[in-house]
């Protein structure tokens, strides 16, 4: 009988959350992702109510673009230099202000008998300011969690981390479209916008009060160069490394042209006219696919051929689009939300890994801004696109179109990376495969 000490041991599926900084990591983001989430879903509801305009949908996601992709390399670089906490208390302060702006301009009724030219460019300039925070958000956190856990353990940080974020996502538009339709049955006086943002802003703070409790993180290396020239080295390194470049690619042109969730307040409203209640569900659909998926993943891990999975992961994403524009009925319009996060989840945990692994500790701040500047704004560029898509050739036709050039793009990266197919986790941390 071999000794207990030679017994096959089962993986740890709660190894990275046995450290404390990363649980303190992890409320953050989830507290934080609620609220934001929240904000997103209404906010576009509200808006379109408003308008009745794509186009005022499409320059919601812009206004957040433009700053976010605009300054992102030089977020990285702050990052790079200085102390992570501090970075957070301030980046997480701002963005709860702009939630108290957005909360004082509903709250004081200005929407009713202020025209709505005035009410909507004050919501798109608090989104323009969260656009500036989310420029150094990114990096800051993406240097957090490589050092609130040891390396060994980023898979599996990884898939608590996205889990974290896609339960947060479920919770966050169910509860924003269920408050933003009930409230004013409930509480007469109250409308359903206020409401909403008044449990943002809870949720804000508590996410603040998360990050006060985090330890500190002074750099790991400070750049000596100038800007331009740290800056060149970041975008180097990402575009000589071909499975970095690649995967960014992929998830960029992926959900730049696929996206849907821009359109969703459209299809409740005028295509399965479901109201905001139904625009909630549909928001939580996605996500309780992708957190689903992700439980599933803690315990079988998609690592074993990650390029090979996350090729499939894409594909499934784009023909899980497709479904969604060509339904008519409400429920199977749900199953095809559901499909689509799933994949989407797949797609999250391998790229999340393949980052942290291939990313040494000197240039996190500004390989995650490079990262921000092709994947963290590819949601909001790509709602632009879709509000512009369908504007001009229709909402159904604009779905239609990003679903079947997600399954181009998937293809052409295929030809492209045949090479990398066959590879396992450890041959791509090999600098050889790697490059």
């Amino acid at each position: 009988m071999p000794p207990p000490d030679n017994t096959i041991q089962k993986p740890d599926s709660f190894a990275a959350l046995r450290y404390k900084d990363f649980r303190s990591y992890i409320g953050m983001r989830f507290f934080f992702t609620f609220a934001y989430q929240m904000q997103t879903t209404v906010l576009g509801f509200y808006i379109y109510q408003l308008t009745h305009s794509k186009v005022a949908i499409a320059f919601i996601g812009l206004s957040e673009a433009i700053p976010a992709v605009g300054i992102a390399l030089y977020g990285g670089y702050v990052a790079d230099k200085y102390e992570k906490r501090k970075m957070l208390l301030i980046i997480f302060t701002g963005v709860l202000l702009s939630s108290l702006v957005m909360f004082t301009v509903t709250l004081t009724g200005m929407h009713n008998y202020v025209h709505a030219d005035w009410v909507i460019p004050i919501l798109y300039a608090m989104i323009f300011c969260n656009g500036i925070a989310r420029a150094f958000y990114g990096p800051a956190t993406f240097t957090v969690y490589a050092q609130s856990i040891p390396k060994e353990l980023y898979p599996n940080g990884s898939t608590w981390s996205s889990s974290s974020w896609q339960v947060a996502s479920i919770l966050g538009p169910f509860t924003g479209g269920l408050v933003y339709a009930f409230a004013g049955r409930v509480i007469p006086g109250l409308t359903g916008i206020t409401a909403t943002f008044g449990i943002i802003v809870i949720f804000m703070a508590v996410s603040l009060i998360l990050v006060y409790l985090l330890r500190k993180y002074p750099p790991v290396f400070i750049p000596k160069e100038n800007i331009w020239k740290s800056l060149k080295e970041g975008l180097n390194f990402v575009f000589k490394n071909k499975i970095m470049f690649y995967a960014m690619s992929l998830d960029l042109f992926s959900v730049f042209f696929g996206g849907v969730v821009a359109l969703l307040p459209v299809f409740a409203l005028d295509i399965l006219k479901v109201g905001s209640e139904g625009l909630g569900i549909m928001r939580m659909a996605s996500s309780l696919g992708a957190a689903l998926t992700m439980i599933i993943m803690v315990r079988f891990s998609p690592m074993a051929k990650p390029w090979r999975n996350l090729l499939i992961a894409v594909a499934g994403f784009g023909l899980s689009i497709i479904g969604f524009g060509l339904s008519r009925v409400f429920y199977i319009s749900l199953v095809c939300l559901f499909m689509q996060g799933a994949f989407d989840s797949v797609s999250v945990i391998i790229r999340g890994t393949l980052m942290q692994l291939l990313t040494p500790d000197t240039m996190r701040g500004r390989v995650s801004a490079v990262n921000s500047m092709f994947i963290g704004s590819s949601n909001e560029i790509g709602d632009f696109e879709s509000g512009m898509a369908a504007k001009l050739i229709g909402t159904v036709p604009a779905v239609l179109f990003g679903g079947c050039m997600t399954l181009l793009i998937v293809t052409l990266t295929f030809f492209k990376t045949k090479s990398l197919l066959p590879l396992s986790l450890k041959d791509i941390q090999e600098p050889k495969a790697a490059h």
